[in-house]
């Protein structure tokens, strides 16, 4: 597909175009991996970050919000309720850090869930950029997939959305995903769509990128903006919601097309804009859902962005909603499987597949 070809699918708007665009692409996932969809219980162990990206509400500099680390019991008690309840995956995230004492506590950690599940489920961290002997180090602990979302593409952009400066340097985030790779991880990054200042260029260019830099899975939703963060000044500059919403669901068909054995996610975000949203993606070509696994009386702290749905939800409120509405729309869930990435599995060598 050409760069050409990609901003012709994103600049679709009618809605018979735009049907057929979403039934290609969940015709193309059905052929490439099948019609399941995998489950992957999300535990935000942490909203500390030492990082101020500009749209974020969890930045370092944001003084209104109350910093927690959950505790390796809350951790484990979060895992144990996905494992029972058939999830295959769990993902931890937090906030940025880098220090002796983090790595060593997801080392810890990682070894601790595969002790409690017999390594019946897989690991996917969410922890930012890392040295090469970390990531290696979380590797052999058992973590075998890590999403680090690159935000965008375009450089230029990138630091409308992060501060010019050694701690946010675009060339690192980069370099980060490669030594992901050279560590042996199924590699996921990820865009914000509907930024100010962004174009239907730059999101073609975005795909692109996840094309030429070979990714296993990607984590993309909508911009939503956050009252408490440098880049709510613009604001004015989005486009309405339902337009987030539809541009989301023709850059997940339009990679599933260009893509088709990769893992994508329904991101939370989409749910914010309709309550359908993460059914909607699906339906158009994504196959990962995470639900929030979180504590409650957390949930309210770990907010990248305002109006964050089932906050108030404890994990098996929210499990049972997704569940339920996932049965109305007829959408088969991949029960008890890790899901791992079907193009990453047919990059390895014959022996290894096996």
């Amino acid at each position: 597909m050409t760069r050409e070809q990609i901003i012709e699918r994103l600049s679709l708007s009618d809605a018979a175009s735009l049907t057929a665009l979403y039934a290609e692409a969940n015709a193309v996932k059905a052929a490439a991996i099948g019609n399941k969809v995998f489950l992957r219980g999300l535990i935000e162990f942490s909203n500390i970050c030492g990082k101020d990206c500009y749209y974020c509400g969890l930045r370092h500099e944001n003084k209104n919000v109350t910093r927690y680390e959950l505790s390796d019991a809350e951790v484990l008690a979060a895992v144990g309720f996905a494992w029972k309840n058939r999830y295959g995956s769990v993902v931890l995230q937090s906030g940025e850090q880098q220090s002796a004492r983090f790595t060593r506590r997801i080392t810890h950690l990682l070894r601790e869930i595969k002790s409690l599940t017999g390594n019946e489920v897989g690991i996917t961290l969410s922890c930012g950029e890392q040295t090469a002997d970390t990531y290696g180090e979380w590797f052999d602990a058992g973590a075998h997939r890590y999403l680090l979302r690159i935000e965008t593409s375009n450089r230029a952009l990138y630091y409308k959305l992060h501060p010019d400066d050694a701690k946010h340097s675009f060339e690192t985030r980069l370099a980060s995903l490669k030594l992901l790779r050279a560590a042996g991880y199924q590699v996921g990054t990820g865009v914000m769509i509907g930024l100010p200042f962004q174009t239907a260029e730059d999101l073609a260019d975005d795909l692109l990128f996840f094309q030429s830099m070979d990714v296993d899975m990607v984590g993309m939703g909508p911009y939503l903006e956050h009252s408490q963060t440098p880049l709510y000044e613009y604001r004015h500059l989005l486009t309405p919601p339902e337009k987030r919403l539809e541009m989301a669901l023709k850059m997940v068909a339009t990679l599933r097309l260009l893509m088709p054995t990769i893992n994508i996610a329904a991101t939370t975000a989409l749910q914010v804009l309709h309550p359908e949203g993460r059914e909607m993606a699906v339906m158009a070509g994504a196959n990962i859902i995470m639900p929030n696994m979180t504590l409650p009386e957390h949930r309210p702290d770990y907010l990248i962005y305002e109006h964050k749905p089932g906050v108030n939800d404890d994990a098996a409120v929210s499990k049972s909603k997704l569940e339920q509405n996932l049965r109305h729309a007829g959408i088969d869930i991949g029960y008890g499987e890790w899901g791992d990435s079907q193009h990453f599995k047919l990059a390895l060598p014959d022996q290894v597949r096996k």
